[in-house]
């Protein structure tokens, strides 16, 4: 077991911003799953969603989200927003380290996310707070919960780093 600290939770809760820094304060190397996808691809998310469409951006999700895994490196790993959502992805994460939750208000996450047209589940208000809604129950699986109440990235880091202590 590898000492991965896996960050989920919806779109604009800081997974990226937060990891990068959380990996700095514990000298471990960051990744955002995102990246490892569009580098396999070679296109953007969005243009991977809208030709392929959403299952097949999920296959390839998966697969590098095993990728990660199968390496066993210690390491922090943001996962896309959905990631966590798929019990074949939730699996996978069970034994090779942490999964923490950033419980960010929807409020939060829309007016981070709102006006990025990267963001294809985005684009429209009400559906997106369904998708938040909907969300919640996969996210509050996680090995640890670290509610995000402001913009303060240090308080969010400290946060997770006792709660991995």
């Amino acid at each position: 077991m590898s000492d991965a600290i896996f960050l989920v939770g919806f779109m604009g809760s800081g997974k990226s911003t937060i990891g990068r820094r959380l990996a700095d304060r514990l000298s471990l190397p960051f990744a955002d799953l995102d990246d490892d996808i569009e580098a396999a691809d070679g296109r953007p998310i969005g243009d991977i969603f809208s030709t392929d469409g959403e299952a097949a951006f999920r296959d390839a999700e998966h697969a590098a989200l095993s990728a990660r895994v199968r390496r066993g490196e210690a390491l922090v790993l943001a996962l896309g927003g959905g990631a966590f959502t798929f019990s074949r992805n939730r699996e996978l994460l069970l034994s090779a380290g942490t999964s923490v939750w950033l419980d960010c208000p929807f409020e939060t996450a829309l007016r981070r996310v709102g006006g990025f047209s990267h963001r294809p589940l985005a684009k429209e208000p009400v559906q997106f707070r369904a998708l938040f809604e909907k969300r919640i129950p996969d996210y509050s699986l996680a090995d640890v919960r670290i509610p995000i109440l402001s913009d303060n990235l240090d308080e969010a880091v400290q946060a997770i780093v006792e709660a991995v202590r």
